[in-house]
């Protein structure tokens, strides 16, 4: 028998979701398609009032516009945003861990401090934009030079941004940017760092306490060196130094327990929250019971599915800081005249996605469906174990550069129109949400979660499998993101406060 081209989600839902095309007149649950429904899109499963909510994964994700009969195509032109929450339903238990799922091992790297770490980088960091230049020459000179002479090196990598200087010395945008590079001065997967600074710039180097010499971390200024070239030739020396200490570095076995992952989505679309996300949330539930941490983001892309979130709270505290967080966002876009429900893009709602109350239900499911243990500002230092939020901007390299300085040492990142990323020194896999998508992109795509739409695999399955990954990456293997050479251009912090 053929496989049926449609999915009803929830018991309660009003529309099904097309996984493949489906033409006029074709027959979905016993009703008859009016008009062509493409992939990942909706359509309507019984006459929907004027005014009255369409519900997908038992929630709704806003009303409609017009009066909507059984079969109609359901998407922007009939439905909208409205600040509607349905009640939470009973929290389903997480996907349940083996013990062998918890003995898991991966090879990494243990740090002086205790620390265990999925890659082996140096950092050459920048202070401000103004040493952005020579910093990447820099990076270049001893990817050329010196990364020859030692195999257990991964790469020099420049950390580089648009900040530094123009700006108050005080307030939230000082505040996120220092925290920010103080986290990547620190981030487990740097064996070494020099930061390199121009000299008069509001973000000194003082500020971040590095070492002296003879330490795996150092610092100095460009107008200190005598300018650009001298700059160049003075780093070429230290980085030999730090080098010869950071190349003795030799893989071990670690518990994956101590594997740290942010959760990202890019580029979703109509399957994301069907396939790709909630395959994620099973490997973040193994994470979590063998005692590692999953790291969910993006807040104003969670934005109607908060209160899903904050029944699995592990005490007041926690939802209390979470519904803290909602609260500033919708006072951060009302203060600039926009709306969060502006969040999903012409390529998200071109996959099927309406409305940001739909797109944040299928966000939402790749934090998997352990207990909230904590809630962390933007790039602060995630200590709790299992599933954690950390307030960011839905905009991807923002939000995966905060989970990065806050500890994680991977990136998971679901994308169903295609997204390219990488974040060094985390490497970053990439899921993709559709089998059409990892046909046209598998030079980018390390993993296709679109045979769950298609019945091939299921999600506690596919979940499994990105949960294997997850070790073999932590352990050394290349990611595709890897292999190409992405991640020295998305490190992006927050940008707050006045440019002076």
């Amino acid at each position: 028998m053929d496989k049926q081209p449609w999915i009803i989600l929830s018991a309660g839902d009003n529309v099904a979701v097309a996984t493949a095309a489906i033409a006029p007149g074709s027959t979905v649950a016993g009703i008859q398609a009016r008009q062509k429904i493409d992939p990942g899109h909706k359509i309507a499963l019984t006459d929907i009032p004027l005014g009255a909510a369409v519900v997908k994964y038992g929630q709704a994700i806003g009303r409609t516009t017009a009066e909507v009969k059984a079969g109609d195509h359901v998407h922007s032109h009939n439905l909208h945003f409205e600040n509607d929450r349905l009640a939470a339903t009973a929290n389903s238990a997480p996907e349940e861990a083996t013990a062998e799922d918890k003995a898991r091992s991966f090879m990494g790297y243990r740090r002086a401090d205790g620390r265990a770490a999925t890659r082996n980088y140096i950092g050459i960091i920048a202070s401000v934009n103004c040493s952005t230049t020579v910093c990447r020459a820099i990076a270049d000179e001893a990817n050329r030079t010196i990364l020859p002479h030692y195999d257990g090196i991964d790469g020099f990598v420049p950390i580089v941004h648009d900040q530094g200087c123009g700006m108050s010395s005080t307030g939230d945008g000082m505040n996120v940017l220092h925290r920010t590079l103080a986290g990547y001065t620190r981030h487990v997967n740097f064996g070494g760092v020099l930061m390199i600074g121009l000299g008069c710039e509001v973000n000194q180097l003082t500020l971040y306490g590095q070492s002296g010499a003879g330490a795996s971390k150092r610092h100095f200024n460009i107008q200190d060196a005598g300018g650009s070239r001298r700059a160049v030739e003075r780093a070429m020396g230290v980085l030999r130094e730090i080098a010869a200490d950071v190349g003795r570095e030799k893989r071990v076995p670690i518990p994956v327990g101590e594997i740290i992952i942010g959760l990202q989505c890019g580029g979703s679309d109509g399957f994301s929250g069907i396939t790709a996300n909630p395959a994620l949330g099973v490997a973040a539930d193994l994470l979590a019971a063998a005692g590692g941490t999953a790291i969910l983001s993006e807040t104003s892309e969670i934005y109607g599915a908060e209160h899903l979130l904050r029944s699995r709270a592990v005490s007041d505290e926690v939802a209390r800081k979470l519904d803290e967080k909602i609260a500033w966002w919708e006072d951060y876009v009302a203060l600039h005249g926009a709306s969060l429900d502006n969040n999903p893009s012409p390529g998200n709602k071109r996959g099927g996605l309406t409305t940001i109350l739909e797109k944040s239900l299928g966000a939402v499911a790749k934090g998997g469906r352990s207990p909230l243990t904590a809630v962390y500002g933007y790039a602060e230092r995630v200590t709790a174990p299992g599933l954690v939020f950390m307030d960011t901007p839905g905009y991807d390299p923002v939000s995966a550069t905060g989970q990065v300085a806050g500890g994680a040492n991977m990136i998971a990142f679901t994308t169903g129109r295609g997204s390219c990323f990488g974040c060094r020194p985390a490497p970053s896999l990439k899921l993709s949400s559709n089998s059409a998508l990892y046909a046209a992109m598998e030079e980018d795509m390390d993993i296709d979660c679109g045979t769950i739409a298609t019945g091939d695999a299921t999600i506690s399955g596919k979940g499994r499998e990105i949960f294997d990954l997850i070790i073999d990456t932590a352990s050394g293997k290349k990611t595709k993101s890897e292999i190409f050479g992405y991640g020295d251009n998305e490190f992006v912090p927050w940008h707050l406060g006045a440019t002076l």
